[in-house]
């Protein structure tokens, strides 16, 4: 600011020399140029006589003198000499022989202004006139003196040139120079001008603002602050601030200085590293995690979904979060349900819809742009869930696509998620060679990818079944009662199948896990081979690794041979089929050792969330062991080859144990 007053100062110092040497040359040029004076006279004063001022003014009144004393003698003469007589007009012919004017005017002529005052004529005046001095009126002149302005000097630029010249462009003339700095001197102290009345415009909003707040009483003050537009404005302002501070980007690191390179190090390869954890006091404590789920449209947001907080009965018994890795102390968005959410998930085909199965039998349906409350949900009425619903998926395309969801009760739905209010298509799984129930408790549903017909189910009692969703050739919609997927001692709490990734397709390979300590590897049934008679199905091996029951299972999206699991002792493993099946690469425990209930992977293979019994979310970077080397797919291939081979030699042998097993409970 103070720069700117320096030239803003000197520009007008500029200025006013320029103004006071515009004006000395003015009077300079008028000086030499100045015109004579040219004096009013009268008609017998020729224009090349005109004396100056001051001795026209003496040599005029001398005349004039002369003039009056030789009227006053010639009258006086006269008058002594020549009679009076009386004439007329009428008479002026008999008159006209005398040597002497017979006529004379009654009247003298006033001098006209400018001119010197003399009589009209010489004629002897009327007898009847008296006889007097004659006394002639005298006018003043004054001199007036011509400013005539200079001649103006013509400059030509170099625009209206005609012709090129070897002299080049000419100056700017001293005008153009004066018009130029004026101009840039208003335009600046325009600005200055502008500038300093938008500060005192600010200053005076500031003061108004405060003198607001100052004015308002208890009531108004509070009526702003839970009024929707300051509680958004808040919520938005917060998130924003905390996104910023959670930045863990190291700014002052120097990439000139060398690094240790220590990539071939199978130490620093089987590392894994805990980004963030995300808790709540207020929502997430006395809560146990039934459910984690990645965003795929946005790789930093993650979803969990919370039981009922037995500790506090104001709040909802269902609550679903929405996490963001750059937001560590509080969620992004908070969704609510009138009973304990047990499974939720993103929308395959729209990034703003989450989706959650509750407690209750309930599909709730919530979008990130409404409030906190679902915007659509499944009604309480046979015609839907009305057991605890553990497990759903999405099935489809994005122009063609239904949500499949089972409940314990072993009914299936198949719904579209913009008409909730009945499902589009129910099938109930019955086995009649049950023991003691026909019904088919469902904990765990699982569809090959591009399959939305065939299903396969993990259940209370621990087998697996495969399943239709419509009739097809050879096979009825429902349960497929002939194929026996047996190998769990207790109920199954996670089935998944094989992603297709990598350069082979192991789309018919599934995991699942068990509270029996267990995660196992299947294969499953081509189901264009029913079969007419009972059949045993082992899995291909058993990873035995686990102190507890084994809650979750899931494999990479990105790596063909690696998947997860958790279990009841807060373990996290990292399996690898291409480098050992007897136990995991990597074994942490996370958290202060509560169970963890479920996993997932985020889409790029790279972040594993995990959520615990205690309410809190876990974040963990797996690193290298992400990125698959070229051969991992033959390598798992030639795996899988071996497992088969071993499972056939085996299963002659337990054949006929297993078939006793199932005619005597039939």
């Amino acid at each position: 600011m103070e720069r700117r007053k320096e030239e803003l100062e000197k520009k007008r110092q500029k200025l006013a020399e320029l103004r006071r040497a515009r004006e000395e040359r003015i009077v300079a040029t008028t000086k030499v140029q100045q015109p004579p004076l040219i004096p009013l006279s009268n008609n017998n004063t020729t224009a090349g006589q005109a004396p100056t001022a001051e001795r026209s003014r003496r040599n005029d009144r001398n005349e004039v003198d002369e003039l009056v004393n030789s009227l006053l003698n010639k009258n006086d003469k006269e008058k002594s000499e020549t009679p009076v007589t009386n004439t007329s007009p009428g008479d002026s012919d008999n008159g006209s022989d005398k040597g002497g004017s017979s006529y004379a005017p009654s009247y003298v002529q006033k001098p006209v202004l400018g001119q010197l005052s003399s009589p009209v004529s010489s004629m002897p005046q009327s007898p009847a006139i008296p006889s007097a001095r004659f006394i002639p009126d005298f006018t003043h002149f004054e001199t007036i003196i011509l400013d005539i302005a200079p001649k103006e000097k013509v400059f030509y630029g170099k625009e209206v040139q005609t012709t090129a010249t070897s002299f080049g462009p000419q100056p700017p003339s001293e005008n153009e120079i004066y018009e130029k700095v004026k101009a840039e001197f208003e335009a600046e102290e325009k600005a200055r001008k502008e500038e300093e009345e938008k500060k005192r415009k600010e200053e005076l909003d500031k003061q108004k603002k405060v003198q607001l707040a100052k004015d308002l009483n208890d009531k108004e003050r509070d009526k702003i602050i839970h009024s929707v537009e300051f509680t958004k404005f808040i919520d938005y302002s917060t998130k924003v601030a905390l996104r910023a501070l959670n930045e863990t980007y190291d700014i002052i690191t120097n990439y000139s200085e060398s690094a240790d390179l220590d990539s071939g190090d199978e130490d620093s390869l089987s590392r894994v590293k805990l980004v963030c954890t995300f808790f709540d006091d207020k929502w997430s404590k006395n809560r146990s995690v039934t459910d984690v789920c990645w965003s795929r449209k946005c790789p930093e947001l993650s979803i969990a979904s919370y039981n009922k907080n037995p500790m506090s009965m104001n709040e909802p018994d269902g609550i679903v979060l929405v996490w963001n890795i750059h937001l560590l102390e509080r969620p992004e968005f908070v969704f609510h349900s009138q009973s304990d959410v047990l499974t939720t998930t993103y929308s395959n085909f729209n990034p703003n819809l989450i989706i959650g199965g509750t407690y209750s039998g309930q599909i709730v349906l919530w979008d990130t742009r409404a409030k906190s409350l679902p915007v659509l949900k499944t009604p309480l009425s046979s015609a839907g869930h009305t057991h605890p619903v553990y497990s759903m998926q999405m099935v489809g395309t994005q122009n063609a696509h239904n949500l499949v969801s089972a409940s314990t009760d072993g009914l299936i739905c198949s719904w579209q998620l913009d008409m909730l209010a009945q499902p589009q298509e129910t099938l109930e799984l019955v086995h009649p060679t049950h023991a003691k129930t026909d019904e088919v408790s469902v904990t765990a549903l699982g569809f090959p990818d591009n399959e939305t017909t065939a299903f396969w189910v993990g259940t209370e009692e621990g087998d697996v079944y495969q399943a239709n969703r419509f009739d097809r050739a050879g096979s009825k919609a429902g349960i497929n009662q002939y194929d026996y997927y047996r190998g769990h001692w207790g109920p199954v709490t996670g089935l998944q199948f094989h992603p297709l990734v990598g350069q082979v397709d192991f789309s018919d390979l599934f995991l699942t896990s068990s509270v029996d300590w267990t995660v196992k590897l299947w294969r499953s049934k081509s189901i264009s081979k029913p079969a007419n008679a009972k059949n045993i199905i082992s899995s291909l091996h058993s990873f035995e690794g686990a102190d507890d029951y084994v809650y979750d299972v899931k494999w990479s999206p990105n790596h063909p041979a690696l998947f997860a699991s958790v279990d009841g002792t807060g373990k996290f493993a990292l399996w690898n089929l291409n480098s050992d099946t007897e136990i995991p690469v990597v074994s942490t425990q996370v958290g202060g050792g509560r169970a963890l209930n479920k996993l997932n992977w985020d889409k790029d293979g790279r972040r594993v969330a995990i959520g615990a019994s205690d309410g809190r979310v876990h974040v963990y970077d797996i690193g290298e062991m992400s990125h698959p080397r070229p051969d991992e797919s033959a390598t798992l291939q030639k795996i899988i080859s071996e497992m088969i081979s071993n499972t056939e030699s085996d299963t002659g042998r337990y054949a006929a144990i297993s078939h006793f097993y199932l005619d005597k409970s039939a």
